[in-house]
């Protein structure tokens, strides 16, 4: 028999739940805290435990795996070289869900899921990126009328 055996389907195809999943791990591991509904919350945990997991050891075939499950190279180069050094020494538990409320349109449970011990910079990746772009522009008129 197969009691307790199953996963939370999130009331989507398995293809489509394996893409929501490889998706959220990758913006997870990009920016380190995200905000998501508590199922899905609840649903990616064991998956991004076991891919810092994956990555703690850096054998060729967990860098395959990774590459595999993630299927994005920064990703995958940031779990091997950030993440896994700094949970070097812990042996389970990177990642935590703190309920965060009710969305407004439609009541959905909502939660941030992030890492323990995250670096508060990382939520800024790619803000950084479209202020040295305002600022370039900004430079270029003042360089023009001298």
């Amino acid at each position: 028999m197969r009691h307790r055996f199953g996963y939370k389907k999130l009331n989507r195809t398995s293809e489509h739940r394996k893409a929501l999943i490889k998706n959220m791990l990758n913006s997870l591991i990009k920016y380190e805290q995200i905000t998501t509904t508590l199922p899905k919350a609840k649903v990616l945990k064991p998956q991004a435990d076991k891919i810092i997991t994956l990555g703690k050891k850096d054998t060729l075939q967990n860098t395959k795996l990774l590459i595999s499950k993630l299927q994005d190279s920064k990703s995958t180069s940031k779990v091997r070289k950030t993440l896994s050094k700094r949970y070097e020494n812990r042996k389970g538990g990177y990642t935590r869900i703190i309920k965060s409320g009710f969305r407004y349109g439609d009541k959905a449970p909502m939660a941030v899921i992030e890492f323990v011990d995250r670096d508060v910079e990382a939520k800024r990746v790619d803000r950084k990126k479209k202020e040295a772009k305002k600022e370039t522009k900004q430079e270029e008129p003042k360089i023009a009328s001298k």
